[in-house]
């Protein structure tokens, strides 16, 4: 006979990472990677970027804000990747595991491969794919996402089924899947559990906000310093802050009406 089921409270520590409520932020034990910003980490549920679903990144300048976002957490991903040490084959030949790769999925810019080695990102492990149509666009991200690579890719185009379908991928992978696309789509429906908007703030600042997130809405942007590596040691602490505001000029007075000025001949009259 089977025994009666006793129901759990939904404090049990046993519903940890399983259960989540709308009015807190997720506790799922899905495996995140670290923003590299402490401010966007406490705002993510997990605590970092997801790496079993799709984060979409929305922005009006796509080509330049993702990576001053991205950077800090694909060179962690790197570091994590860390190659273990040589161990002896067959017939004594050395053998070493290979990094996974990092795909650039149809970028708006030309990859400049100095700039991607300052943030930290081997040569070796970038690969640039230019699709001709977005549907090669889509099905080279759904391959990549496959592959259990890390993939950077822009589609605008891309339909919620579309959207949806790379979700589903992604939840066997455990690397980190972005999709960029603009900032005009933020109404459409969604599959990936993490959505940002992404605009420049002041100064070298990045003002993000959640737009869905598995927790409570987010409200307000957050002001994540974001300054390139390559630039940090050129700027003096005066630069890296915004310019003050100029000050307004005062008004000018109101000009007093000319005062005439008599003639040196001129003489009072004298009445008789």
């Amino acid at each position: 006979m089977r025994p009666p089921l006793v129901p759990l409270p939904l404090d049990d520590a046993r519903l940890q990472g399983w259960l989540w409520r709308g009015s807190s932020l997720s506790t799922a034990a899905d495996p995140t990677l670290a923003s590299g910003f402490a401010a966007l980490d406490a705002e993510l549920p997990g605590g970092g970027w997801p790496l079993r679903a799709v984060t979409e990144l929305l922005t009006s300048q796509p080509g330049v804000l993702e990576w001053r976002l991205l950077a800090p957490a694909l060179r962690g991903w790197w570091a994590a990747q860390a190659l273990p040490a040589a161990a002896p084959g067959r017939r004594g030949r050395v053998v070493t595991s290979a990094l996974r790769s990092l795909l650039l999925i149809n970028p708006p810019h030309t990859p400049h491969l100095p700039g991607l080695q300052a943030l930290g990102l081997p040569p070796s492990a970038l690969i640039w794919v230019e699709a001709s149509t977005p549907a090669q666009a889509l099905w080279a991200a759904e391959q990549a996402i496959k592959s259990r690579v890390a993939v950077l890719a822009w589609l605008p185009e891309a339909r919620p089924e579309q959207i949806r379908r790379l979700q589903v991928n992604a939840l066997s992978s455990d690397a980190p899947a972005f999709l960029m696309r603009p900032e005009r789509v933020q109404q459409q429906s969604s599959a990936a559990p993490l959505r940002l908007i992404v605009q420049p703030g002041e100064g070298w600042d990045l003002a993000v906000h959640l737009l869905k997130r598995r927790g409570p809405a987010h409200e307000g942007w957050l002001e994540l310093p974001a300054v390139p590596g390559a630039v940090e040691p050129l700027l003096t602490a005066a630069k890296r802050k915004p310019l003050p505001a100029p000050m307004p000029e005062p008004a000018p007075a109101p000009a007093s009406p000319p005062m005439e000025r008599p003639h040196a001949l001129a003489r009072p009259v004298l009445q008789a």
